[in-house]
């Protein structure tokens, strides 16, 4: 009897629920897409463009997979990851994600996967942007491609965390592989994305206390110069333009139209002056003149010049007349 009253009353149970219920559906915690503007990370002015925005939302925060265009022969997306890691129960109902701080042997593996067939290597120089330092590992592709594979932890200190506040983290991963631009114009995108995403609460803030100010601000025998020439290093160029195409004309092309075209800008040469010398082996000229050129020479002088008398008209009167006749 009491077994059949415990049968009852659960479908009793069963019956009242269901017509409680609405019945609505509602959508479940898998990935979905958003729009781009709702991108956690932006790249920078110039840099790639956005190609589609995947979330995920869990118990303790929320993973973006950010789609950027590519343009490269290498297996793969360009992509922008970030994870934003702050208090348990953000997200009701969700499972919470796992974290655990940059290590050496997890981001080797990652490095690996990022480009298939191209040899990436670390890089061991220290390097910051706006929200701290990160880290990449670079390579070239047999077609000539450059990769760059780019990790950052941003998350305050551990002094900072001892006061009850500034526990979030964001965790941030970036792709990129281009045909054309360089290791540094691809690293240009590292210091130029804006984190857009924040955390509710001051107590999950992860960039820690703002910093205090200069101390050679107000302070004598400290000058400070514009940036240009100034001490302050140059800053690096945000984002990439493809190069442009070179186009090259073939050599006979060029010769042919130079000897068909003469350059209007180069004057003829003037005329020689004085006898021109024969080269070896050339018959030498003779300095004989043209008659038509000699004929007007000729006459000139004979129109300017004297007539000597002979010897024999010289000392008798009578013979002087003759010879004047």
């Amino acid at each position: 009897m009491r077994l059949r009253k415990t049968i009852l009353l659960v479908a009793v149970a069963g019956m009242m629920a269901g017509c409680t219920s609405t019945g609505g559906a509602r959508q479940s915690s898998a990935p979905e897409t958003v729009a781009p503007e709702k991108a956690l990370v932006l790249p920078p002015p110039g840099g790639p463009s956005i190609v589609s925005v995947v979330e995920r939302k869990r118990g303790n925060g929320v993973e973006q997979t950010i789609s950027l265009f590519t343009s490269s022969s290498v297996p793969g997306q360009n992509s922008l990851k970030v994870q934003f890691f702050g208090a348990s129960g953000a997200n009701p109902g969700i499972g919470n994600a796992g974290f655990s701080k940059i290590n050496e042997s997890g981001i080797a593996r990652e490095v690996s996967r990022s480009a298939p067939g191209v040899r990436m290597a670390t890089s061991a120089t220290f390097l910051q942007n706006a929200y701290g330092p990160f880290g990449y590992a670079s390579g070239r592709s047999r077609a000539g491609d450059t990769c760059v594979y780019a990790w950052q932890q941003i998350r305050s200190s551990t002094a900072a965390n001892t006061q009850a506040r500034n526990f979030g983290m964001i965790q941030l991963r970036l792709r990129l592989c281009d045909a054309r631009a360089s290791e540094r114009q691809l690293l240009g995108i590292v210091y130029g994305y804006t984190v857009t995403g924040t955390f509710d609460g001051e107590v999950w803030n992860p960039y820690g206390n703002p910093p205090p100010a200069d101390v050679a601000l107000g302070r004598t025998g400290a000058p400070i110069y514009p940036d240009e020439g100034g001490y302050r290093a140059s800053p690096m160029p945000i984002g990439y333009e493809p190069a442009p195409a070179i186009v090259t004309q073939p050599r006979a092309a060029v010769r042919s139209a130079s000897t068909a075209q003469p350059a209007q800008s180069v004057a003829p040469l003037p005329a020689p002056i004085g006898p021109r010398v024969p080269l070896p082996g050339e018959a030498p000229q003779t300095s004989a003149r043209p008659a038509a050129a000699v004929a007007p020479i000729e006459q000139s002088v004979r129109a300017i010049g004297v007539t000597v008398p002979s010897p024999d008209c010289i000392g008798d009167a009578a013979m002087t007349a003759a010879c004047r006749r």
